[in-house]
């Protein structure tokens, strides 16, 4: 029985590809109002999970929920924004025009004071907004991206490798953009390679590896666990456990 707390729910999930486990017996809750962060090498089936999460890919086997219904349901998704890793608007639109079209989703028109304070958060040049977006650099690709969510107010995130393009102040910023965010009453559910990052604001992780979730639970409890002070000391530690 799933907790009435929890905003996303996976149960038993699997998936292969051409003979390939990828994800086996996945079992994850994520509460609201918590960052939750997902670790894995590369490959290890990340990203494939949060497809699978938001019925963009097929599952072989398994359940999950969003807000209590079923991830099949579009209803389900009504109130969750998702950032892929390879962000790439239309070049032809303006950052302004972007954002207009992204916010439609939600029934939301572009506040442009919000957007500026924003942008002076996520260290982007509000200016740069009636530009077309062909002109952005990668790490301003990825800003526009993470405006468009926090200027969306959804009560689910997802976030597949968010620092994926930025320097270390644009990193910096997001994080303290995120931690406001979830003070807002906001789930935020994201991977990164960037562990250093989820030991600051996580309230849980999980790590994936060979198809199965070797741990969940608090990054503290994590470092504990391996008698390491750091989580990338930890990780490796327990993945090389794995292979020895």
């Amino acid at each position: 029985m799933f907790k009435a707390n929890n905003v996303l729910n996976i149960s038993n999930i699997s998936k292969s590809f051409i003979n390939r486990l990828v994800l086996d017996n996945i079992n994850l809750e994520v509460k609201e109002k918590n960052i939750f962060g997902f670790i894995g090498l590369n490959g290890q089936g990340k990203t494939t999970l949060i497809k699978i999460i938001l019925d963009l890919l097929d599952k072989d086997s398994g359940q999950i929920s969003i807000f209590h219904i079923n991830s099949s349901n579009p209803i389900a998704r009504k109130d969750v924004f998702y950032l892929p890793e390879k962000f790439q608007p239309s070049p032809h639109l303006s950052g302004k025009e972007f954002l207009k079209f992204a916010l439609g989703f939600y029934q939301k028109k572009l506040d442009l004071h919000k957007a500026e304070n924003i942008c002076n958060n996520l260290d982007l040049d509000f200016a740069v907004l009636s530009q077309p977006v062909k002109k952005y650099s990668k790490g301003m690709t990825q800003k526009l991206g993470l405006l468009a969510l926090f200027l969306s107010e959804a009560d689910l995130v997802i976030l597949d490798e968010p620092m994926s393009g930025l320097d270390p102040k644009a990193r910096i910023n997001l994080k303290n953009e995120m931690i406001n965010y979830k003070k807002l009453g906001k789930t935020i559910f994201f991977s990164s390679h960037i562990l250093s990052d989820m030991d600051e604001i996580c309230d849980e992780i999980a790590v994936l590896n060979n198809s199965k979730i070797i741990y969940k639970g608090t990054p503290k409890k994590f470092k504990t666990k391996f008698k390491e002070d750091n989580l990338d000391k930890a990780f490796l530690k327990s993945i090389n456990q794995l292979i020895n």
